[in-house]
């Protein structure tokens, strides 16, 4: 089966105009896919397509600062996807043309926040209960402008109104290049196993468009099982990106060749977290940029091993100088749970990842494969 996945992944992923370098994708997720970040995944490589944080249509088309920030991008920072949500489709259609004008090389429909208040004014998940008028609205934006419009969805409200496979249909139909699948319901929200039969259901809906793969990617191992179990044509990745920005690059290897890297060394984590902390300052400013890295930089300490003494200074850091004063002063404390070579005694280290998938309909994954729930991180919204 890995030869299989290897020639799938031989060629670029495409959908309408946009043909990208790999079949791995950075999700969307509210408070945390901006700028920097995305940068500092495209400069660890392997990436083929970065999506902005969800935006408010509305908020966009009358050019709050706000979501303005949400889509600035810079020139390295492409091919770049901003993801709307909204259930107005002229507002939805004129924000497209408006990112469109800006040079966005793609519109990504946001149809899987599962949280209520993007629920409660018809947007998210609540656009699975209403296939006529979703793919009205789909149609719309289609026509207004060039540029892909793909749609991120779940596998319907509940686990009794599982309407993935036939929203995709009608998407498809009304002209979405592609479709990205989180193979949980609305409301599980992020809890229990990814539901690889769901996904394959959506993949064996449609004709001709690409599907796209989402749900608790944590490592390389994981993006090979969904590729193979579901068909899909490509992998999301979102929480899994960000305690560890190598996963694309690593995942892209494994596919190509079989092999495993291994994890990168602690002095590499620091140093992509220190790149991490400068971008933010640079697109964000000193204080702002180090006050939003105090809940970033725990997700780097992951890995770390031991970390209190990080966690517990990171939440107070206001300057750059702090934080090289904290990484100084952490790096003396983890010494103590060292070996003579410099490595993580075996009892420190961190776990290795371990799959969340079910996939009743077939003996080659476990019907229930489960690890410790990926956390989810909190923004400064709640639009997940």
């Amino acid at each position: 089966m890995l030869g299989f996945v290897r020639l799938m992944n031989s060629r670029p992923l495409s959908f309408g105009s946009l043909h990208l370098p790999t079949p791995l994708l950075l999700s969307p997720l509210a408070g945390y896919t901006n700028l920097p970040f995305r940068l500092v995944i495209r400069e660890v490589g392997g990436v083929g397509l970065c999506t902005t944080d969800l935006v408010n249509a509305r908020s966009l088309i009358e050019k709050n600062k706000k979501a303005l920030k949400l889509i600035e991008s810079s020139p390295a920072d492409t091919p770049l996807a901003v993801q709307l949500f909204g259930a107005v489709p002229e507002e939805m259609a004129a924000a497209a043309q408006y990112l469109e004008s800006l040079g966005v090389a793609s519109v990504d429909i946001n149809m899987g926040c599962p949280v209520r208040k993007v629920c409660q004014v018809g947007g998210g998940s609540a656009m699975m209960t209403e296939l006529d008028r979703t793919a009205a609205l789909v149609r719309k934006m289609v026509d207004a402008v060039r540029i892909p419009i793909t749609c991120k969805m779940r596998l319907g409200w509940d686990d009794d109104n599982l309407t993935a496979p036939d929203l995709a249909r009608a998407l498809e139909d009304a002209g979405a290049t592609a479709i990205m699948v989180h193979g949980r319901t609305r409301q599980q929200g992020f809890d229990g196993s990814v539901n690889l039969a769901g996904i394959r259901k959506v993949v064996e809906a449609v004709r001709t468009i690409p599907v796209i793969g989402n749900g608790d990617i944590t490592s390389p191992e994981a993006a090979k099982i969904m590729l193979e179990s579901t068909g899909c044509a490509g992998i999301s990745i979102g929480r899994g990106a960000f305690y560890n920005p190598w996963i694309f690059a690593h995942t892209l290897h494994y596919l190509q060749t079989g092999e495993l890297l291994p994890d990168p060394p602690f002095a590499e984590r620091i140093r992509v977290m220190n790149r991490h902390l400068d971008l933010m300052i640079q697109v964000f400013g000193e204080s702002l940029g180090c006050t939003m890295f105090r809940k970033v930089g725990p997700w780097y300490a992951r890995r770390l091993g031991p970390a209190s003494f990080f966690n517990k200074g990171i939440v107070r850091i206001a300057t750059r100088a702090d934080y090289d004063t904290l990484v100084t002063a952490y790096v003396a404390w983890r010494s103590q749970f060292l070996d003579e070579t410099g490595q993580l005694l075996p009892k420190y280290a961190p776990r290795p990842h371990e799959l969340n998938f079910r996939d009743e309909e077939t003996a080659d994954v476990p019907a229930v494969a489960r690890r410790e729930a990926i956390p989810v991180p909190v923004g400064p919204n709640e639009l997940w």
